[in-house]
């Protein structure tokens, strides 16, 4: 009685055991989180007369929606590459992935260094010790950043970012959507100078533009980027 019963359990335990595909043979799925188009502190219309409703509406709930839908379309098609071991197809899709993905990162950063005018402050604290050390003062800094931002050819961005290896504040350019990150910077403070951001109502003045949006600045998120870089 015992020894057959011991039969059926070993019988029972085989079959199971045949119905279950092995841990190491299970396929795989990979997931990715994806992007979703960030809310405003603000409504369209609180930036003006520096930058008018209008354009902030399509520029956020169009073209930042845009990247946020491209790059979502990009990484599921690199994800199901990946799990193919599709490394063609993997390669071929980074350009979608920088492009879309630096137009999210970046104006997701741009929205945040914004703020109605009448909740701007100047710099302050940390932030401006570094201004002024490695400036000379906030007026300098907007002279070189308006200069080289104005000058970017084409389509991009002008940066403040924080060199973590010298511990330095420091201006630079990128063309297209690239990310701050890409000249080895943490992003403090981005203006976008893409023709979309400006055009209806400054036309071709981008210097009019540069000079205008320093009146928007939210100072106090760019020293919040900073505490978080250090």
């Amino acid at each position: 009685m015992h020894r057959r019963r011991v039969f059926t359990m070993l019988r029972t335990a085989r079959r199971l055991a045949g119905a279950v595909r092995p841990l190491g043979n299970a396929p795989q799925v990979r997931t990715f989180v994806a992007a979703k188009l960030p809310d405003l502190d603000y409504d369209y219309g609180a930036l003006e007369p520096v930058v008018s409703g209008e354009i902030m509406q399509l520029h956020h709930s169009k073209h930042h929606n845009t990247y946020v839908t491209n790059f979502n379309v990009a990484m599921e098609k690199y994800s199901e590459a990946e799990m193919k071991g599709d490394y063609a197809t993997m390669i071929s899709l980074q350009g979608a992935i920088k492009f879309n993905g630096g137009g999210h990162v970046n104006h997701s950063i741009f929205w945040k260094n914004l703020a109605p005018a009448k909740d701007c402050a100047p710099p302050d604290g940390e932030l401006l010790k570094l201004i002024e050390r490695d400036f000379g003062s906030l007026a300098k800094l907007q002279e070189k950043f308006s200069a080289q931002t104005v000058a970017v050819q084409g389509s991009g961005w002008g940066w403040l970012g924080y060199d973590k290896a010298s511990g330095s504040l420091k201006i630079a350019t990128t063309a297209n959507q690239d990310p701050c990150a890409t000249v080895g910077l943490t992003p403090l403070l981005g203006v976008d100078v893409w023709e979309h951001a400006y055009y209806l109502q400054y036309k071709n003045l981008r210097p009019d533009y540069v000079k205008a949006v320093w009146e928007i600045v939210n100072w106090k998120n760019v020293a919040e980027n900073l505490a978080a870089a250090k």
